[in-house]
């Protein structure tokens, strides 16, 4: 049992080394990790946590730029989400308005909260505002909807910000774009 116990902690260090990543000049670590619990059931319907699976957390995010790399994820932010409201205003918006949450790094305490961010992919580009944070640091509970902690490098937008970039909401997904305060 003691040399189980000692293996497990050598993959979860291994683990934490190689997900160390350095991008756009700063190292960004992970400041975390921690074993997944299911939902309760009926509790989340989509990108859930499972039971023992490693997560890692990260305070950190790529430095902002005039074309910041980044991940395009799908969100709603209206009251049936499943995530509460919206932690710059609390409020609910409708997934027909371009708002975007952001990884907590670039969310940076709530700095960018109700400012505009300009958003490139497929050619085009859109604004949204932010209004949330896609928390980094903490996931799987129901405070966060019983989803796994956000990526360091995630922007967590509307229906409305993946239509006005020609994507389909139905082939949404994970979607490479650039971004920059607009």
């Amino acid at each position: 049992m003691k040399n189980l116990i000692i293996y497990g902690s050598f993959i979860v260090l291994i683990a934490i080394i190689t997900n160390s990543v350095t991008v756009e000049g700063q190292n960004c670590r992970s400041t975390g990790v921690f074993r997944g619990n299911s939902p309760p059931a009926g509790q989340c319907s989509s990108n859930c946590c499972v039971q023992n699976q490693v997560y890692f957390t990260f305070q950190c995010s790529p430095d902002v730029t005039s074309q910041t790399p980044g991940i395009l994820s799908l969100r709603s932010f209206q009251n049936s989400g499943g995530v509460g409201p919206s932690k710059c205003d609390s409020q609910y918006h409708s997934d027909t308005t371009p708002v975007v949450a952001l990884s907590t790094g670039w969310y940076n305490g709530g700095t960018r909260c109700g400012k505009s961010i300009l958003i490139s992919a497929n050619g085009k580009s859109v604004k949204a505002q932010v209004v949330d944070e896609c928390d980094s640091t903490k996931g799987c509970d129901a405070a966060e909807g019983y989803h796994p902690p956000c990526g360091y490098n995630i922007v967590a937008a509307s229906k409305a910000v993946w239509k006005a970039l020609g994507v389909p909401v139905s082939q949404s997904g994970q979607l490479s774009i650039t971004w920059a305060d607009a």
